[in-house]
């Protein structure tokens, strides 16, 4: 009951404010070019609350999947003489103000995912992480097909990859698909046939390969081993020994069965190499020299915006290229798609989880809405600049029977797409498994 009551309270939060700053782009533009706005409305259906400022009805509506923005004149019909009326404004100024909910959208996104940055958050940066392998399963598809530590992956079925957030989604959306993958291993380059599996209950495909992501320190006890050897917050830690790390836990496995033996690091602080040594303490009879590693992420201001802004770019690229995949019929949409019930569940979990996952989880969010919206589908802001750029190109209005036409077959696709996602979402929760 209380994981129901938080994810229903976390997904009104989230999707509340989503809303919020999409209908705010287009109330401000239209505003701003001096339109009539009659009503702004966070959610469909019953008023619950609201009041009037101006020509304006200010309200929050009972079912919160939505929200809208009514410009006096956006339905022809009902349009007059009146200058302001939307109907009358330029072609331009009405393609801006259909441009600037999905807008409003990714500068959400690119700002709480620069202030999640600035603060540090516990993400991966796969986007910044070279494609060099830093451990293989035992038993797992890569394992099989031969890739070992250190093997740097140069090409996947053709496409060169340089960085691990091309591997990663390669493998994660090619479940039971050979795919042909080019490493350089000692200067020699090689070819491989790997095949993601589908890990039991998941809807992903699964290599068993991982990134060489090098420990990191994120903090250091005091008066630990660690503390005595000089090791500080930041340190990045190479090799132990003499061995090349290719994760933490190949640290934490050699350092578990060595309590009292002295142990050499060799450490990079602030792009300069070190070479320390530090004794390991027996804890509960493993040696533990008094750590804590992260793998968060934390820029000053100007570099946190500039991540942030790569971040949600290969968001939208990724998000298009599952939605390829899916006509393609190599991912399962049931998979790739979540709906209110599911984007629920994540939002609580993310909330129990900290303010901080529950910001990700919305910055994810609001990018693929406003990216949506961009479709050229009927109703969404895409399909109206569409029509308004046909109009455009043909310097003529088009007849208003061809947009009613337009907007229904529009209104057919966003409720079987609703009912579809709806349908995944139970799915995925009564035939679990």
């Amino acid at each position: 009951m209380l994981n129901f009551l938080s994810s229903t309270l976390a997904f009104v939060f989230a999707i509340g404010v989503i809303i919020l700053v999409h209908e705010f782009g287009h109330f401000a533009v239209a505003k701003g070019f001096g339109m009539r706005v009659l009503a702004f409305s966070l959610g469909f259906g019953r008023r619950i609350w609201g009041f009037k400022r101006g020509e304006t009805e200010y309200k929050i509506c009972a079912l919160p999947l939505g929200g809208y923005v009514r410009l006096s004149g956006e339905e022809e019909e009902n349009a007059t003489a009146d200058p302001r009326d939307f109907v009358n404004r330029p072609r331009w100024q009405r393609i801006l103000v259909y441009l600037a909910g999905p807008a409003m959208n990714a500068v959400l996104s690119l700002v709480l995912i620069a202030v999640l940055f600035m603060v540090g958050i516990e993400v991966p940066a796969l986007q910044s992480i070279p494609s060099v392998v830093g451990s293989v399963e035992a038993g797992s598809a890569g394992e099989r097909a031969g890739v070992l530590p250190g093997d740097e992956i140069v090409a996947i079925d053709g496409k060169p990859v340089d960085r691990w957030h091309d591997v990663a989604f390669t493998f994660m959306t090619s479940i039971g698909k050979p795919l042909s993958v080019e490493i350089e291993r000692a200067g020699e380059r090689l070819s491989l046939t790997v095949t993601p599996v589908r890990p039991e209950g998941l809807d992903f495909g699964d290599a068993g390969i991982w990134p060489k992501i090098l420990p990191r320190i994120g903090e250091v006890e005091a008066g630990s081993p660690a503390a005595a050897a000089g090791l500080v917050a930041g340190d990045e830690i190479r090799a132990v020994d003499g061995r090349a790390l290719g994760n933490p836990a190949d640290l934490v496995a050699w350092l578990e069965p060595r309590a009292g033996q002295p142990v050499t690091l060799e450490v990079l602080r602030a792009g300069a190499p070190l070479t320390l040594s530090v004794v390991p303490v027996d804890r509960e009879g493993k040696g533990r020299i008094g750590v804590r590693l992260t793998i968060e992420q934390r820029f000053p201001f100007g570099r946190a915006f500039v991540e942030s802004a790569r971040f949600n770019l290969n968001i939208a690229r990724q998000s298009l290229a599952v939605i390829g995949k899916i006509f393609k019929r190599e991912v399962a949409a049931r998979s790739a798609l979540a709906g209110p019930i599911e984007i629920a569940a994540q939002s609580g979990a993310a909330a129990r989880s900290g303010v901080k996952d529950l910001l990700y989880l919305m910055g994810v969010i609001s990018i693929s809405i406003g990216l949506l919206n961009l479709f050229p589908i009927p109703i969404l802001d895409g399909g109206q600049i569409l029509l308004l750029l046909v109009e455009s190109v043909i310097r003529r209005d088009l007849p208003v029977a061809v947009k009613e036409r337009f907007a229904q077959i529009g209104l057919v696709l966003i409720v079987l797409l609703m009912v579809t996602v709806l349908w995944f979402d139970l799915s995925k929760r009564l035939f679990a498994g």
